[in-house]
Formats: structure tokens, C-alpha cells, sequence
């Protein structure tokens, strides 16, 4: 019998996949229940279709776990073959699953969903990765992300070779032009975020958006921030801001950063470049569940 307790935190993956199984599944698995015999026991293997970089696996050990708890089940046995982060190619089989022919046929689209897309980001994140490499420099990933499924694409992306920057608008300050301007002013938002901080008792890092050399100038004036935000920058601005910085705070390149422009933003000596690409513009690896 389903635990029908509602998921209840956000920033819980064992909540996010309820809540996920609870969408798909809702009053019952019919096209299952209807046919498939309730005591039957199977196998299926998680066939690769698209070369590319395998990540979910553990994700989709935790989905057949929490299925089974949901919906009274054995935990079914899982053999993994190939762990998260390696290069996979088509016909490599990823794990195989053994349990109840109800529960594998219940959880198998999200299984193969979460993967899929898990897969393809951490695939384009790699290729991006791999294009600094011997690089000082640090990709980082964005909240561009899509909604309700946050988690999964971060551990993606950090799968791929990209550091996981803010989770949200919770744990790191990032004054961007918006804030600024309703602020008042770069030097307006400094000294409001600093005094809210002092108020508040937070220890939170601060990040500011710049939007050309005269902002960058300005920062330096005022201090009291950890990072500069570089947005869609040239290239020759980006290395006079740097050159401006001088190691005094953190760097970060941002805007419009494709396979085609990240090595030469690298070279710039920024910090970090961080690309809302490698997460919503990532397609997803072919995958599929078969049963043997």
C-alpha cells in the first residue's frame, strides 16, 4: 500500500523523487495493475543508445529504493556497472535490476527521465570542461535551471567537471543589475547588503554584477564584497578589469560563453566562467530499461 505522507522539503532528493513518483503514478500504475502479475519477479538491464557521459546512477538506486518503501515493495537487487562520471557508449549496459516486475515497470520512466537529462548535461559539461582543462580557471554552473528539478541538474553539472555555484537565493549574496538599480546605485547596494548582513547576524559571500570598467572602478572604491561579476564583457575589457582587480577579489565571467568562446575568456585570467548553457541547453542522453 502507497505511504501517502507528502513530500515536504524542497532541498530533500528522497522528497523531490516522492513528489516526482506521485505526479506519474498518482492513483496507481494501471496499465501495470492491470496485466502484470503482483507476485511476478524480473530483470532489466539500463542500456545505453548515445555515447556521452553516464550520470544518475546512484539517483536511480535512490528511486527504485524509495518506490519500493512507497509502494510496498522489496528493495530490489541492483548491480552497477558503470559508475557516474565515466564515459559510456552505445551498448554498454549501465546496471541491471532484479525485483518486482510491478515496481521496475513503475519506476522505470522516471528512472530513465532523471538520467536521461542528468546524462546530457553532465555530457555537455565535459565537453565544455575538457576546453579549459589546463586552465586556473573554474566553470561554474548558474540557477538556470529548471524548476523543481534544481538538485538533480547540479549534481549533473558537477558530475561533468562544473563547480556548483549558488543553490539558490539563499546561501550566497549576488547583487545583479536589477538589485543595483532599485538599490540606487552600486555603491547604494554595497552598503545596504553590508549593513542588512551586520543586521541579520548572516555570514553570507557577496558577489556584484558589473556591467563595464566604470562599475568594475567602483567596486574597488567601495570593497567589501568577495567576487566581481564580469557580465558580457569584450575580451579586452575583460583583461583590463582583471589587470584593474589585481588578485584584490574573486572574478567571475558571465554572458553569452559557448564552445566557441570559453577557451579565449579562460585566457583572459578570470577566476571562474559561469555558463547557464551547460545545464538548459544540454539534450538528453538516449537511454532505455529492458527486460532480459
Amino acid at each position: 500500500m502507497m505511504n501517502t505522507q507528502l513530500p515536504t522539503n524542497p532541498h530533500d532528493i528522497k522528497d523531490l523523487v516522492r513528489l516526482a513518483l506521485l505526479e506519474d503514478i498518482d492513483t496507481g500504475d494501471h496499465s501495470t495493475l492491470s496485466c502484470v502479475p503482483a507476485l511476478g519477479v524480473n530483470q532489466a538491464h539500463l542500456l545505453v543508445k548515445q555515447d556521452g557521459v553516464i550520470a544518475g546512477v546512484e539517483v536511480a538506486m535512490l528511486i527504485f529504493e524509495v518506490a519500493a518503501r512507497v509502494y510496498g515493495f522489496d528493495i530490489p537487487e541492483i548491480d552497477v556497472r558503470i559508475q557516474d562520471g565515466f564515459q559510456v557508449k552505445k551498448g554498454d549496459i549501465v546496471l541491471t535490476v532484479k525485483g518486482s516486475s510491478q515496481l521496475i515497470l513503475m519506476a522505470e520512466r522516471l528512472v530513465l527521465n532523471v538520467m536521461q537529462r542528468m546524462s546530457g548535461i553532465a555530457t555537455y559539461t565535459s565537453q565544455m570542461a575538457a576546453l579549459i582543462a589546463d586552465l586556473p580557471v573554474k566553470l561554474l554552473d548558474t540557477r538556470k535551471t529548471t524548476p523543481n528539478f534544481r538538485l538533480f541538474e547540479k549534481m549533473a553539472a558537477k558530475i561533468g567537471g562544473a563547480h556548483n555555484h549558488r543553490m539558490g537565493l539563499y546561501d550566497m549574496i549576488m547583487l545583479k543589475d536589477n538589485h543595483i538599480d532599485y538599490a540606487g546605485g552600486i555603491s547604494a547596494a554595497i552598503a545596504k547588503t553590508n549593513d542588512y548582513l551586520k543586521q541579520t547576524g548572516k555570514d553570507l559571500r557577496i558577489e556584484v554584477e558589473t556591467r563595464n570598467l566604470t562599475e568594475v572602478d567602483e567596486v574597488l572604491r567601495n570593497g567589501r564584497v568577495q567576487v566581481i561579476m564580469l557580465d558580457n564583457f569584450s575580451l579586452e575589457d575583460l583583461k583590463e578589469a582583471v589587470r584593474r582587480i589585481d588578485g584584490r577579489f574573486e572574478t567571475e565571467a558571465s554572458g553569452n560563453i559557448t564552445e566557441r568562446t570559453i577557451r579565449q575568456v579562460a585566457l583572459t585570467g578570470v577566476d571562474g566562467i559561469s555558463s547557464g548553457a551547460i545545464i538548459h541547453q544540454a539534450r538528453s542522453l538516449d537511454l532505455s530499461l529492458k527486460a532480459y
